[in-house]
């Protein structure tokens, strides 16, 4: 390989950290479909936990301040604890929901940075991300030292050593809590103006992380909803969050649980001088803020923007609904004679996730070198390499699910025809294998709620039989397709699936092979056997 054509060392070692994330985090969804299917998945739904989760601190939140004394943090919170009825069990929830947000937004980071949707694009997506993290974050730290128990002073405590250390303020923050007079009111009020004022920051970071996404879902789906809902409520009255003795800055107490999720950080702290312990924070920002750079793929191996011939498109607008990150618009063309708009894709937004191509029925859009067209074409070569049987089963793959197979080349004696995302696979596909005389069609894509591309499989499923454009014929034979989606760790589903579907495709007999096949198309005609 060319010096200058081989990836960088640290692109290397992403992509082999990946590599091995990727087989953990595999099972784990694979284990997770078993119990809650694909559907309540609550691995597939930590953005939207996040959401959930946030809309469960506000709600509680505002009940919970109308107790809130400035002048007497620790004893308004005791008296709330004391209500049985509505204050233990809504300071408890509030606190678990805080808990879950930490999870969440870490778990969520972890996948995007494992499927490698932090770069390009969706970079505004990925920094915002950590915003959202990092106002979580001293949110709850906020509302821990609101408290006023020993917990909330030794975070207070810490947070002042180390403010301290940076040229911000004209005294040291660390002189009001030396215990030779009461901490001023100010402290509390602050406070509690920083818990109140960062969820609306929160919400606004949140509005610019998904503001270059169309139809963002935001919560789970209802059953998850309200089960995590019941789960959190649950363990608010069974289990209600303790609250700690009240903070003495003259005693040093024997031991103290530390919150794990807002506290697990002190030790490592409070084990290092605060120039050091800022220098380690620096540097996991800038490793974070930073990963759209060493994490996108070599030159080589990075997939072009979509493209579209001005003179081919048909002005249909069907693109510029399908995208799921509105990275299409129309536009107006007179001056090469048109009297229609002509789709126009923004490169600055493009994932290159191919959807556009499948929704295109003139074969127009798509990257370059994978449109409707070129795709006809890679599928006669498919074709004409596998002298398929009129029982034979052809798996249309997705390359990053369906139990991994596209690896493999085969799913239990099916030659697998591989796609980038489901939503890429143009229905003529399907046409022109069923009409070549393959006995049945299985098309595996990831789960829905798992999409890399976010809306593949909802588009193929209404391609396919609900008259979306682009649609597939209504004079083939669906019995002979199957869609299944399964998860990248779930060979096993991919077994079960082929399975079935063979057995089908004997039962209906041998299927009728066209000599000669010729897809209809709007445009003009290729080498691919496409009649205008």
């Amino acid at each position: 390989m060319d010096m200058l054509n081989r990836p960088p060392m640290i692109a290397r070692g992403v992509q082999r950290v990946r590599g091995v994330a990727r087989k953990p985090l595999a099972i784990a969804d694979a284990a997770a479909n078993r119990l809650y299917t694909w559907r309540y998945n609550p691995l597939y739904q930590s953005g939207s936990l996040l959401v959930l989760s946030f809309l469960i601190m506000l709600v509680s939140g505002v009940w919970l301040l109308l107790f809130y004394r400035i002048g007497a943090p620790w004893e308004s919170v005791l008296r709330l604890d004391d209500q049985w009825i509505a204050g233990r069990w809504l300071r408890s929830i509030h606190r678990y929901a805080a808990d879950l947000a930490i999870v969440a937004a870490a778990l969520h980071a972890f996948r995007m940075f494992v499927q490698g949707r932090s770069w390009g694009p969706r970079t505004l997506a990925w920094v915002s991300g950590w915003v959202l993290l990092f106002l979580i974050f001293v949110c709850g730290w906020t509302g821990y030292v609101m408290v006023w128990d020993e917990h909330g002073k030794l975070l207070a405590l810490e947070g002042a050593r180390l403010l301290d250390a940076l040229p911000l303020f004209s005294e040291p923050i660390s002189r009001a809590f030396m215990g030779d007079q009461p901490v001023p009111n100010a402290f509390f009020f602050l406070n509690l103006f920083l818990h109140v004022a960062l969820p609306v920051g929160t919400a606004l970071v949140l509005w610019l992380h998904v503001s270059r996404i169309a139809r963002p879902v935001l919560l789970p789906p209802r059953g998850l909803l309200w089960g995590v809902t019941a789960l959190l409520f649950g363990a608010s009255v069974l289990a209600p969050a303790p609250l700690g003795p009240r903070a003495d800055l003259l005693s040093i107490p024997a031991s103290l649980d530390l919150d794990f999720f807002y506290g697990f950080w002190i030790p490592a702290s409070r084990s290092l001088e605060p120039a050091t312990a800022w220098s380690v924070f620096a540097l996991f920002v800038a490793a974070a803020c930073l990963a759209p750079l060493y994490t996108r793929p070599p030159r080589g191996e990075r997939r072009e923007p979509s493209v579209s011939p001005d003179r081919l498109c048909t002005g249909c607008d069907q693109c510029t609904v399908d995208c799921p990150y509105e990275a299409i618009g129309l536009v107006q063309r007179p001056e090469l004679g048109l009297d229609h708009p002509v789709a126009r894709v923004d490169p600055a937004l493009c994932v290159s996730c191919g959807i556009c191509t499948a929704s295109c029925a003139p074969m127009a859009i798509g990257p370059p070198g994978e449109s409707g067209r070129e795709e006809l074409t890679r599928v006669r070569s498919f074709i004409d390499a596998h002298p398929f049987g009129a029982r034979d089963v052809v798996v249309v793959a997705c390359e990053r699910g369906a139990g991994g197979v596209t690896r493999a080349g085969e799913a239990d004696g099916a030659t697998v025809f591989p796609v980038r995302c489901i939503g890429h696979l143009h229905t003529s596909v399907v046409e022109y294998l069923l009409r070549s005389g393959v006995g049945g069609v299985l098309i595996a894509s990831c789960p829905p709620r798992d999409c890399w591309s976010r809306e593949g499989p909802r588009w193929l499923d209404e391609r396919l039989y609900a008259g979306r454009e682009a649609e597939l014929r209504e004079s083939l034979d669906r019995r002979r397709i199957e869609v299944v989606h399964a998860a990248e760790g779930e060979r096993r589903v991919m077994r079960g699936a082929v399975a079935l579907l063979r057995e089908r495709v004997i039962a209906l007999g041998a299927a009728e092979r066209e000599s000669e096949i010729e897809i209809e198309a709007e445009c003009e005609p290729d080498s691919v056997g496409v009649a205008s």
